[in-house]
């Protein structure tokens, strides 16, 4: 059985197709069985593409994408192992659609993955910003991945 990844961020545009992509790679590359998707809290761009400033980040470090964003549903929380939010307003969305505690414990912060973030857990949007802002994020992102991957392949044995 697949161990179920999500990334939540705001509109599905930015953080979360990049950290979906990046963590895809990952898996791939180990030859885990673990599905990695994504989306939104808030349905603003439901339907769209992937920000092209996120599509233009992930091809020039080398990873693919494609993605058409979606918003959360609260109905979702069966389906998923980890739900990974990008920042603590997520955070608190999140778990404030959970039905139980067994649902709330499912959703964690990407950077609580990342030991060298200490107490700076949000990994900041955007979408306002420039091309660095987007490198900045594929940064904060990419650090978390060891951990993620200890933690996944944990939740892979226990399946």
């Amino acid at each position: 059985m697949s161990y179920r990844v999500t990334f939540v961020c705001t509109g599905n545009i930015c953080r979360s197709p990049m950290a979906e992509w990046v963590l895809r790679h990952h898996v791939e590359q180990e030859g885990l069985d673990v599905e990695v998707d994504s989306s939104g809290t808030d349905g603003w761009h439901a339907g769209d593409d992937a920000d092209p400033r996120t599509v233009a980040a992930l091809r020039r470090a080398g990873y693919e994408s494609s993605h058409t964003a979606r918003q959360f549903r609260a109905d979702w929380f069966g389906r998923y192992d980890l739900i990974l939010a990008l920042d603590r307003g997520h955070l608190r969305a999140l778990r404030s659609l959970a039905p139980d505690a067994e649902a709330r414990d499912k959703v964690r912060l990407v950077r609580e993955f990342d030991p060298d973030a200490g107490d700076d857990l949000d990994v900041p949007d955007p979408y306002y910003g420039d091309r660095a802002d987007f490198e900045h994020v594929l940064e904060l992102v990419e650090a978390a991945v060891p951990g993620l991957l200890e933690h996944i392949r944990a939740g892979l044995k226990e399946k």
